[in-house]
């Protein structure tokens, strides 16, 4: 009991930490910037709100599933949405964004995590069926950058 506290006040406080870095970060900030001449230039508001959103809905569906006690199944049930939500920024920078260099690294972020999250979607399958005793420790493999 006393450790399930001290490592939710811990996670909270690391959460904390994060949502203030986050929210002090640049892509947080309102949406203008200067441009080399000296003048204000808009970021794209539709490129922004849907960012906004995509974090958001990121965050929430991270902490649905609240936590179980066992600490392998709540960093999937957690991961696999985070790594759903870079999925979701990814395809918006391909959306909207114009620069080569940052849609390519786009589409390999999404066809990467797009494997991580099917890789870790079955373990966590594995890891919530009851005790059989067949239960295999090793991570599924993993495609792309991660090997064969």
């Amino acid at each position: 009991m006393r450790s399930t506290r001290k490592m939710r006040s811990g996670l909270t406080l690391g959460l904390a930490i994060a949502w203030a870095v986050l929210t002090s970060s640049p892509m947080a900030q309102p949406a203008h910037v200067h441009d080399h001449a000296g003048r204000q230039a808009s970021a794209a508001p539709g490129f922004q709100n849907d960012m906004d959103a995509g974090m958001a809905r990121m965050m929430q569906d991270m902490h649905a599933p609240g936590y179980s006690g066992n600490a392998d199944v709540d960093f999937l049930a957690m991961m696999i949405p985070h790594h759903a939500g870079a999925v979701d920024m990814a395809r918006l920078v391909l959306k909207h964004g114009r620069d080569p260099a940052t849609r390519q690294l786009a589409e390999e972020i999404i066809a990467g995590q797009t494997i991580e999250i099917e890789s870790m979607t079955r373990r966590l399958a594995a890891l919530r069926q009851p005790s059989s005793g067949s239960r295999t420790p090793e991570f599924p493999a993993l495609g792309g950058t991660r090997g064969d």
